[in-house]
């Protein structure tokens, strides 16, 4: 692991063994449907974590659990020991975890730079909302604000872009708007669902740079279904089906693993690949289609 990163005020260092991830017997259950199924696993700092699985298999449902969205039913999540089962989403952001989501999620009547900046409220006296309308706030509380915004268009390379509203903005740069919104609160967990959605083939390497410098400063865990992606940026990845966890481990022994070529491919040829991509269900029963809302 990479040593030196730098992080918020206050903050543990993303390195230390306190940031780790835990999810453990995390079962989810809308109606008689059960979502989760006892899933255990870890995502540990400075690493991107990865999380695969055919349509309907619980990933983004697992990506809510961890942001608060949903409730888990039964389990226990904690991040370096701190509990965090059953926390608002806005008390886990405090607590240093940010999320994407699968679209890009940007206010229309707000500039790049704006949208940024309402991601960073953690770190405002006060606040951004307040400084948007022209309430009192300290000036020197927004400017801090507006350079911390600018860092984080800058790192994901779009600072150029700041004074533009959304439509005035590419699909691919509006992705990347919403991924500097996420890193401008400076997490120590960083949940990306689906950031390769709607992208190019050409962009693809561009996002793999970036996920993997995101990890430089924080735990990352993906969920995403372009697997040539999924296997360049991940140390380790977890594979969900029917709400269960199948297999866990590096991305060379999930390619090998019969549960998961099964889980993919169904009775064909387990030799089966995607065109182009080298990888076992890339082009499988996910089609690189968004997985539904109960994922």
């Amino acid at each position: 692991m990479n040593d030196g990163s730098s992080v918020a005020p206050g903050l543990p260092s993303p390195g230390q063994q306190t940031d780790v991830l835990e999810v453990r017997d995390v079962t989810v259950r809308f109606g008689g449907l059960t979502a989760l199924d006892a899933v255990s696993l870890t995502a540990p700092p400075r690493q991107v974590t990865g999380i695969i699985g055919p349509n309907g298999a619980g990933k983004t449902t697992l990506l809510n659990v961890l942001c608060g969205f949903v409730r888990p039913d039964s389990g226990e999540l904690s991040l370096g020991g701190t509990p965090l089962t059953g926390l608002a989403p806005h008390r886990l952001a405090s607590l240093g975890i940010a999320r994407t989501l699968q679209g890009v999620g940007l206010f229309q009547g707000l500039t790049a730079l704006e949208n940024v900046m309402a991601g960073a409220t953690c770190h405002a006296r006060a606040g951004f909302w307040p400084g948007l309308f022209g309430l009192v706030r300290s000036d020197r509380d927004e400017r801090a604000l507006q350079r911390r915004s600018l860092a984080a268009l800058d790192q994901v390379g779009v600072a150029d872009q700041a004074g533009r509203l959304p439509d005035q903005l590419a699909y691919g740069l509006r992705k990347r708007v919403a991924l500097a919104r996420a890193l401008v609160a400076r997490p120590r967990v960083l949940l990306l669902d689906e950031p390769a959605s709607g992208l190019s083939e050409a962009e693809l390497p561009g996002l793999g740079e970036l996920i993997t410098q995101f990890a430089a400063d924080a735990s990352v865990v993906v969920v995403e279904h372009r697997m040539d992606l999924m296997m360049s940026v991940c140390q380790a990845i977890a594979v969900l089906d029917f709400g269960k966890l199948i297999a866990h481990g590096t991305p060379e022994e999930v390619q090998a693993d019969p549960a998961v070529t099964a889980a993919y491919l169904g009775t064909e040829d387990p030799g089966t690949e995607d065109p182009g991509t080298g990888h076992p269900g890339a082009g499988s029963k996910d089609g690189g289609t968004s997985e539904p809302a109960d994922g």
